[in-house]
């Protein structure tokens, strides 16, 4: 395993991609040194030497350690082909117990991962914008550049906003986490609710708006939509982070205030011994 720090070794954590920080986890089974179970749509998998495997325990949740040779290894077609997941089952594979009470190491691994994709989802959201302005500064109609028109304009400005307040959010998560900051599980799941939707609306925006060539494979902004699509599943979906985030700051859940408003549609009303400014 010190092989891991140095890069000579390539481990991937078996646990479905869409896992959220604080969701179910994978539970496997041990007896005797060999790991039995499986895990659907693991990332890395493909690439690893070595699986991480969470495995239950009389006294909690473990770690071992499987090399990939024990495992059987089921790629999955995925919507992202720059992004591979497959199928991972064990049969009595040979592993190495490398920790105990492992849940909060998993968990805290799985809190980093949903706070570094929302830096990759901000890059995706970046590139869009820059792209498509970009291209509606070139592309001519009626005897004007496209980006001259009030109405692309505004969608341009909004999207804009939208990629600035993602980028501080993301920033934000990835500082907290870096120090130890008490907020970092706070940060995350504001970043990882907010940046996902930021980058999926991006990737359509630039598709829209370039056009006839935006929907051709020969441009690649298809291959952002599809990673920003799949993304946004990863490390838990948007509402279940906002969900957690609601948990976290004290909002009451299922009422609407974890999504910005009231079930009905109307004013949010405030937990009891609080204002709403």
């Amino acid at each position: 395993m010190a092989d891991l720090a140095t890069g000579g070794t390539t481990a991937a954590l078996a646990v479905p991609f869409t896992t959220a920080p604080h969701g179910a986890l994978p539970h496997l089974s041990a007896t005797g040194g060999t790991v039995t179970g499986a895990v659907p749509n693991v990332a890395g998998a493909l690439e690893a030497d070595v699986l991480l495997v969470p495995v239950d325990e009389s006294d909690g949740l473990a770690i071992y350690a499987v090399p990939v040779a024990g495992a059987r290894i089921n790629p999955v077609v995925s919507l992202d082909m720059s992004r591979q997941l497959a199928d991972v089952v064990l049969e009595a594979a040979p592993g190495t117990r490398v920790r105990g009470d492992g849940e909060g190491s998993l968990r805290a691994a799985l809190r980093t991962g949903a706070a570094m994709l929302a830096s990759e989802q901000v890059g995706i959201a970046s590139w869009c914008l820059a792209t498509t302005v970009e291209y509606l500064r070139e592309r001519r109609q009626f005897g004007r550049p496209v980006g001259s028109f009030q109405a692309l304009k505004h969608r341009l400005a909004d999207l804009y906003v939208s990629v600035e307040s993602g980028t501080a959010a993301a920033r934000y998560a990835a500082a907290t986490l870096a120090v130890g900051d008490s907020d970092a599980e706070v940060a995350t799941a504001v970043a990882a609710s907010y940046c996902g939707s930021v980058a999926v609306t991006a990737a359509e925006e630039a598709l829209q708006l370039h056009g006839g060539i935006g929907m051709t494979w020969e441009h690649p902004v298809h291959l952002y939509l599809k990673r920003a699509k799949t993304d946004q599943l990863a490390f838990g979906q948007p509402g279940e982070h906002r969900s957690r985030l609601a948990e976290l700051v004290d909002l009451p859940v299922g009422s609407g205030e974890a999504d910005g408003g009231s079930a009905d549609g109307g004013p949010v009303a405030a937990p009891p011994g609080r204002e709403i400014s």
